[in-house]
């Protein structure tokens, strides 16, 4: 049971079989990887110790130095599979390996045939490429899903990136591009830097991320290369930068403790779930170089951590006689044993696997034909839980479980950060529960504290969607606002949405509201106007027909047969007072109303003018030598012409209504953002029927007037009924193609106003000289001065 790590280390535990290699490496102590090198130790040990599991069977162990370098993990690999000559012979490949289970590396790239506890690059779920890795620490395929989800719901949607130039870096950023843009998470920068780069790679690096509009920086790098890039940013004072983190450094208790890198304080990320090993803080402490005379890097250690060198015996030199329990560092500090856990999973994953081989084996329940071929089933089927509670097994790509705390990095009074857990990721959960955050425990980067904003472009509001800009991501867009009666109710919409038939956009666009439905009121000055006037005729009407009633017996009204002229008076108040049907909401019944009343109350007056007309005509063909015209157009006949004349627009009018009776009807077309009520017509040709019939019946009596206009007479009532007739003819003539063009209410507006002129047309013209001579000129209203003969003029 062999591990490679970054350090070389001791190998000495109670009943082990003990080989120790050093390969020894140019680069400065690393504490972290001896401690995870004493985390295998301790659970060997403890295993050992275990009655329960592996009775009477010892594990051994042995430790490399890969030096974080992959030419040396494979050289160590080879070397333990093979033997440990330095050099191969032809059978070195042909016997049994050495050992059957190795344990490492730290980093992604040197890791290829073993048990990681820290390797998380997705790549090596590759079963076709590394059909013999597993680890013990999930993979970064779910990290990078992760970092996405996060970064998703906080509302960053403009990120910039800084990975290391590594299978680490290069495979977890691909990853997150992925899912980031399935998120809707726009990329501005991705720098990559490696620890070896030259100081011009660095300022290069930090001259994006100063020019950078995105204030959230995905730091998706191996500790060792941060370190370098940190250095070169805290030297040009960057700040208000909210740094979201790997789990490579999130944890790292180095970079939270020195002052000089307060600017990650509110950085948040994922770290692999923390655990409390019991005993081990006691294990790690008890290391001396005295247990091991001759491992020279357990000196090293104690040099590095108490600052001190054995080969100096004056002041500064290495006594043996310092105490680790009196330290706090990086390796006594047991409060984050995130990854150290995964080393003591990794430790006992192996021996969960060879104990269930030999149980195998001893119970004759499996045939083990070849151990080294086998073993990678059963570690694959191994299945337990640790005193952690922790279950752990291995899915198809042997990886496991993936579960991350969310960390996030909060000042305390020294000056240092903390790591402070503010929520978590479990795969193992539904989808929708996968990540769970106390946003209201995160302390953000920054003076304000307040969760920072990340967006190339400020959420569009409703009432307008989002234009991509040209040539830029997905995430630089413009607001552009709705047209007219379209909306978007939602922030950041791509597209306007038209309202229904019924509805138009509201001012804000941002909801559709019914459409304002517009007809003729009475409410309305317009729709108050032509009351009025009608009224006012109605009025006048009135007091001419009182008048006449005053004067009934006068020459000047019983001229001309009375009796029409009072039903011409009544229709004219029914002509005054149908323009009102035309006002207010259009009902069913108004409609029907409105245009059958127009009709037959016009055709009667119309009717009762040709009636008076054809008098005129009769009665002065009447005074010729032998005529007896006027006892065929007596007063009975008349007035049965009136009522004929009357009945048969009455028909017309009835069949207009049974076949296809008028209607009230929204009209949409003619304005987009409102609704004109109207009636409409039904039948066209009912409507100009009537129309027609009633022009018809105005055309006769204009032609009959005309006629008579030059009839020997003091008071030729013709002259007067051919000038109503003529301004009766040209309003309706006007009236037709104001009618047609005229827009949503004004339609009903020119129609009453045509009914309102003709209908004041025709009583002043027949009746305003009638009323002048009974009120002012009333010696004329003489049967003498009727019957006078006057010279001819011409109209």
């Amino acid at each position: 049971f062999t591990p490679i790590d970054n350090l070389g280390i001791r190998g000495k535990s109670a009943n082990t079989n003990v080989n120790t290699q050093l390969m020894l490496c140019f680069h400065s102590f690393n504490l972290r990887e001896f401690k995870f090198a004493q985390t295998l130790i301790f659970a060997i040990e403890e295993i050992n110790n275990n009655t329960q599991l592996l009775p009477g069977v010892s594990l051994g162990y042995k430790i490399y130095d890969s030096c974080s370098s992959i030419a040396l993990t494979i050289l160590s690999g080879m070397a333990l599979m093979n033997g440990y000559e330095e050099t191969l012979s032809d059978t070195s490949c042909s016997r049994p390996p050495a050992v059957h289970a190795i344990v490492g590396e730290s980093n992604s790239s040197p890791t290829i045939g073993l048990i990681s506890h820290f390797a998380t690059c997705a790549c090596l779920s590759n079963r076709n490429i590394y059909p013999s890795f597993f680890r013990t620490i999930p993979s970064d395929y779910y990290q990078s899903r992760a970092l996405a989800q996060l970064v998703k719901h906080f509302g960053w949607t403009w990120v910039g990136m800084v990975r290391s130039r590594s299978d680490y870096g290069n495979n977890g950023i691909a990853a997150f591009e992925e899912a980031a843009k399935q998120e809707g998470i726009c990329i501005e920068y991705s720098e990559a830097i490696f620890k070896t780069d030259p100081q011009d790679q660095f300022l290069k690096t930090v001259e994006v991320i100063k020019k950078g509009t995105a204030r959230v920086v995905l730091a998706f790098i191996a500790l060792g290369d941060f370190v370098p890039l940190l250095k070169v940013i805290s030297q040009h004072n960057i700040t208000g930068i909210q740094w979201v983190g790997s789990e490579s450094w999130i944890t790292s208790r180095t970079l939270a403790e020195t002052k000089e890198y307060r600017f990650l304080s509110g950085a948040v990320g994922f770290a692999i779930a923390n655990a409390k090993l019991v005993g081990m803080r006691e294990f790690l402490v008890n290391v001396h170089p005295d247990q091991e005379p001759n491992n020279e890097l357990l000196k090293e250690f104690w040099e590095t951590a108490f600052q001190c060198s054995f080969s100096n015996s004056g002041s500064g030199g290495c006594t043996g006689s310092e105490r680790l329990a009196e330290l706090q560092n990086e390796y006594t500090d047991v409060s984050e044993l995130r990854i150290a856990n995964k080393v003591y999973t990794a430790v006992y994953a192996i021996a969960h696997t060879l104990h269930n081989i030999l149980k195998d084996i001893k119970s004759s329940t499996k045939k083990i034909m070849d151990l080294s071929s086998q073993v990678l089933e059963y570690i694959g089927g191994v299945k337990f839980t640790i005193k952690t509670g922790e279950e752990i097994f291995f899915d198809a790509s042997g990886d496991p479980v993936a579960r991350y705390d969310l960390v996030n990095w909060q000042p305390v009074q020294d000056g240092s950060l903390q790591f402070k857990n503010v929520g978590f990721y479990d795969s193992s959960l539904p989808s929708e529960q996968h990540l769970q955050v106390s946003q209201e425990h995160v302390l953000w980067a920054g003076d304000s504290g307040q969760l920072p904003v990340s967006v190339c472009s400020e959420s569009c509001p409703p009432g307008t969607r989002k234009a991509v800009q040209k040539g830029r991501p997905v995430c630089c867009y413009d607001c552009i606002p709705c047209g007219e009666g379209e909306i978007s109710n939602g922030t950041d919409s791509s597209d306007c949405f038209p309202c229904d038939l019924e509805y138009w956009s509201n001012e804000s666009k941002d909801r559709c509201v019914l459409k304002v439905i517009e007809f003729l009121s009475y409410t309305e000055i317009m729709g108050m106007v032509l009351c009025i006037f009608s009224f006012i005729g109605v009025l006048l009407t009135t007091i001419v027909s009182f008048l006449f009633y005053l004067h009934k017996e006068t020459p000047i009204v019983r001229a001309n047969n009375s009796e029409l002229s009072f039903l011409l008076l009544f229709s004219l108040t029914l002509c005054f007072l149908c323009s009102l049907t035309f006002i207010g909401q259009p009902t069913e019944w108004s409609c029907m109303l409105r245009h059958t009343a127009f009709g037959i109350t016009f055709v009667l007056c119309i009717s009762c003018v040709l009636g008076k007309t054809i008098v005129v005509l009769m009665a002065f063909k009447a005074t010729l030598p032998g005529s007896n015209v006027m006892k065929w157009f007596g007063p009975l006949q008349q007035q049965l012409s009136v009522v004929s004349l009357t009945l048969i627009q009455m028909i017309i009018c009835v069949l207009w209504l049974t076949i296809s009776p008028p209607f009230p009807y929204m009209n949409l077309s003619y304005y987009r953002e409102r609704i004109i009520l109207e009636c409409n017509v039904g039948s066209a040709l009912g409507f100009w029927a009537v129309l027609g019939y009633t022009g018809l019946l105005s055309i006769l009596c204009f032609v009959l007037a005309f006629l008579a206009r030059k009839l020997p007479d003091n008071f030729n009532e013709a002259k007067f009924i051919t000038f109503s007739m003529l301004i009766f003819c040209a309003v309706w003539l006007t009236f037709i193609p104001a009618y047609v063009s005229s827009p949503g209410k004004f339609t009903v507006a020119v129609e009453i106003f045509a009914i309102l002129a003709s209908s004041f047309g025709l009583l002043f013209c027949i009746f305003s000289p009638k009323c002048y001579i009974i009120l002012l000129k009333p010696e004329k209203n003489t049967k003498k001065q009727m019957m006078g003969k006057s010279s001819p003029k011409t109209l």
